[in-house]
Formats: C-alpha cells, structure tokens, sequence
C-alpha cells in the first residue's frame, strides 16, 4: 500500500507551511515528518516547499503548496500502481 511521507523544514515555517503540516497531518494515509532543517536552505527562504517521498514540491503560497503536495501524492500513486500492475504481470 502506497503511503507517502510529506518532509516539512522547521525553518520554512516562516510561509505558513506550518498549516499545510497540520492540514496533512489530519489525512489517515500520509506520514508527516518535520525536520530543523531538510537542505534547502536557498530555497527554503524564497518560497514554501515539502519534499513528497524525496521529490521538492515548491510554490508561491502556502495554500497552492498544499494543492501542489496533493497533486504530487496522486501522480506518485498512480506511478506506484502502474508499476505494481506491470510487476504482476510478469
């Protein structure tokens, strides 16, 4: 089963991806994880952004952050079950 694991960087929180955390953290089947720092640190102070199972998903507002996360998760899933499907056809 797919379960995605959304990064958040403490230092980041200054964008409002404090909100996105605590929106994500109420969804059942995501894993949320905040770090003091993931790396980022250029970015990190330009614009709000997680990291979706290892991927960078940035935007320019906390609210489209949150779309974007969700759009990432989706795509992600889709990837897993079409590899899943091809797996089991071999």
């Amino acid at each position: 089963m797919y379960k995605p694991i959304i990064e958040f960087c403490a230092s980041n929180m200054h964008h409002g991806t404090d909100k996105v955390l605590e929106k994500l953290e109420q969804l059942p089947d995501v894993d949320v994880i905040e770090y003091g720092c993931l790396g980022h640190c250029g970015e990190c102070f330009m614009f709000p952004y997680a990291l979706v199972n290892g991927e960078f998903v940035s935007s320019e507002t906390a609210d489209e952050l949150y779309d974007r996360i969700m759009e990432e998760i989706e795509k992600q899933r889709a990837d897993q079950e079409a590899l899943d499907k091809l797996l089991d056809d071999l």
